[in-house]
């Protein structure tokens, strides 16, 4: 260990529903620093959620990002001049933060006309277990358990 750890920064919650991961989220999804904008893309997409399915917005946005976080992934792991695909589990921290992110992502490569009609699309999708980004996180999972049998190279 060279120098001592970066303290932990912890993030405020957000005003409308006072959930620190909705304010992560929120940040992610900030272009040039533009908060408000993201925040009004965020809950405008949350509005049109429930406005589409007749249930609560939020509940059905956690229950998507649920189900698109990996619990599984695959490292690259060097071995004597061959390169192996060595699958890890995700640290809580991690897996939250690879789902926000291939939501936003995925939503952003949808074909809707507004960012709050795509993000509100991809919600609603990854509840449901369809859409881009469960895909991704299948895909995940299947490269982990193809190369289940270099396990043993964990570190």
């Amino acid at each position: 260990m060279r120098k001592a750890k970066p303290k932990k920064r912890y993030i405020l919650p957000d005003p409308k529903f006072n959930d620190p991961l909705v304010t992560r989220f929120v940040n992610n999804l900030m272009i040039d620093g533009k908060k408000s904008i993201a925040y009004s893309i965020f809950y405008d997409a949350l509005e049109l959620v429930e406005k589409r399915t007749g249930e609560n917005g939020l509940e059905i946005w956690k229950k998507g990002l649920n189900n698109i976080m990996p619990s599984l992934e695959v490292k690259s792991r060097r071995v004597g001049g061959a390169t192996f695909q060595v699958p890890l589990e995700v640290r809580p921290e991690r897996k939250i933060s690879l789902g926000i992110k291939w939501m936003i992502g995925f939503a952003r490569k949808r074909g809707e006309k507004t960012m709050t009609e795509r993000l509100a699309g991809e919600i609603i999708a990854a509840s449901k277990g369809e859409g881009a980004a469960v895909k991704k996180k299948d895909d995940t999972h299947r490269m982990a358990e193809a190369n289940k049998a270099f396990s043993h190279f964990r570190f």
